[in-house]
């Protein structure tokens, strides 16, 4: 039973190490642009979109489909960034072990 209790203990350490990670990660950020700084977007390591800027020459009416597609892609890069940033923090706890479903 010795072996079982530690296998307990090592995961509770495991799980309030993942609760701590959670924490941290909402304080990180990653940021991604699109047509050249146009458009950037930063993204918290809770995958949630924390700003957006936009130049002023893409924000008129005449350029609204370039701003749409400039948007889009700088959300996809940041939230990409971002959910490679926190699969790095989690192999460094789960010591590359895939736990699906922990974040």
């Amino acid at each position: 039973m010795k072996g079982m209790e530690e296998i307990l203990r090592q995961a509770q350490q495991v799980q309030e190490r993942l609760a701590k990670l959670q924490e941290e990660l909402a304080g990180r950020t990653v940021e991604a642009s699109a047509g050249g700084g146009m458009v950037s977007v930063v993204v918290n390591g809770r995958q949630e979109v924390v700003s957006v800027r936009i130049e002023k020459e893409v924000a008129s009416p005449e350029e609204l489909e370039l701003l749409q597609d400039l948007v889009r892609g700088a959300m996809n890069e940041a939230l990409s960034r971002s959910k490679r940033m926190v699969a790095e923090e989690m192999s460094k706890i789960t010591g590359g072990m895939n736990l699906p479903g922990l974040f």
